[in-house]
């Protein structure tokens, strides 16, 4: 108690100045309107500036809820359209849902390995046999196909990516109906190759590829790249196409994991003879 009263005696001006001081203004502040305003205006500048960094700080730190909200969204959207038949965001590939029923289930999942260097590359996500995922579901990106899964254990599951030169995809011209088979040759990580598409088929640079559906695997209408090349061989009657993919296989991060619910039934007419 003794220093704190040593404290006031010793600084008892400067105390009173500063006294004085905030009363003096605080009348200024109340008697003249200039004044008051400005003061209030420079303490909003502060206050706001200070808000805004707290906001911004704020947002920065929900930004991972928020992305996980977004895909989570993203999931119900796509889901819809490929239940709707509907080529991405494209209304052009509506098909009438009362004869073309095809019941999509989409699952969320992040990659955690992925290889493209190799001829025969697999990738990994995060997801397996307790999130429902099991073999032969088709997995895609925001941006186009990415492979179809192999083999799941409890919590992950191997994708054959389409960088495999195992793997075999159906897919279409979308101007068209001409289809063909999409392969990888081991040599470009952006590059697919599209065979069988026949001469009688108008193809050129840039014109869209997408899935056609017939596999059961994919939905019509996801798409997959642009052709880069086209040509046809002497005395041959198809096209060979390279295809540009919409994909970067080199930056993959988030998935979607595709389950047509109808395909068993599909499959066991498909198969029955076959027994």
């Amino acid at each position: 108690m003794s220093n704190l009263l040593d404290f006031f005696i010793r600084h008892k001006n400067t105390l009173l100045f500063l006294l004085l001081l905030a009363l003096s203004l605080g009348f200024t502040f109340q008697t003249h309107s200039y004044q008051k305003s400005k003061f209030i205006s420079s303490t909003n500048a502060v206050s706001g500036g200070f808000y805004k960094w707290d906001t911004g700080a704020k947002a920065y730190f929900n930004l991972k809820g928020e992305n996980e909200r977004l895909i989570e969204e993203n999931k119900r959207l796509r889901q819809n359209l490929y239940n709707l038949g509907v080529a991405r965001d494209s209304i052009e590939w509506i098909e009438d849902t009362l004869f073309y029923d095809t019941p999509y289930k989409i699952y969320n999942a992040k990659v955690i390995a992925n290889r493209y260097r190799g001829l025969d590359n697999y990738i990994l996500i995060d997801k397996g046999a307790m999130d429902g995922i099991e073999p032969e579901l088709g997995v895609a990106t925001p941006e186009g196909i990415l492979g179809v899964v192999e083999d799941v254990s409890r919590h992950y599951a191997r994708v054959i990516s389409v960088l495999n030169s195992n793997l075999a995809i159906n897919a279409q011209l979308k101007k068209s109906e001409h289809f063909g088979t999409l392969s990888w040759d081991g040599q470009d990580p952006n590059i697919l190759n599209l065979i069988d598409i026949p001469r009688t088929a108008t193809v050129s640079k840039g014109d869209t590829i997408m899935t056609n559906g017939r596999s059961l695997i994919f939905p019509k209408g996801i798409l997959i790249g642009v052709v880069d090349k086209a040509k046809i061989r002497s005395g041959q009657n198809y096209y060979d196409i390279r295809v540009k993919l919409f994909n970067d296989m080199t930056a993959i991060e988030n998935v979607y994991v595709i389950k047509n619910a109808s395909r068993p039934e599909a499959d066991s007419l498909r198969y029955r003879n076959e027994k």
